[in-house]
């Protein structure tokens, strides 16, 4: 089912300016913009399943020009997506050891002050 891009906007959770930005840019790739009888826009049906991948790689530190690149199909190569990919779960993981860290810190400041008062030791 095609769709105008208010609906995808709405189905998105994305606002229309986002959605003809990444249309400007590249995000969204021909395949997925269509034309009526009209010549108005309309969105092929992956567009939301697209859009969504677009948002999640966002979410975990992917920048825009990283994702254009993945999108391209002369951006990247299979090898240097998974290189990136792989790149970025271990940031992620180097991440979640130092917050690991700072919570368990937190946790022996807590212990450690509230027996004496904070920052007496």
């Amino acid at each position: 089912m095609v769709m105008k891009i208010s609906e995808v906007a709405k189905a998105s959770e994305l606002p229309i300016s986002t959605i003809r930005y990444y249309e400007q840019i590249g995000i969204i790739t021909d395949e997925y913009v269509l034309r009526d009888q009209n010549n108005y826009r309309i969105y092929a049906p992956g567009i939301i399943r697209h859009l969504n991948v677009v948002k999640h790689c966002l979410a975990v530190g992917f920048s825009i020009q990283e994702i254009k690149s993945m999108i391209s199909k002369n951006g990247m190569s299979k090898d240097e997506h998974v290189s990136l990919i792989q790149n970025k779960i271990r940031e992620i993981e180097a991440a979640q050891k130092k917050l690991e860290e700072s919570k368990q810190n937190l946790y022996d400041i807590l212990t450690l002050n509230c027996e004496k008062g904070f920052g007496k030791y």
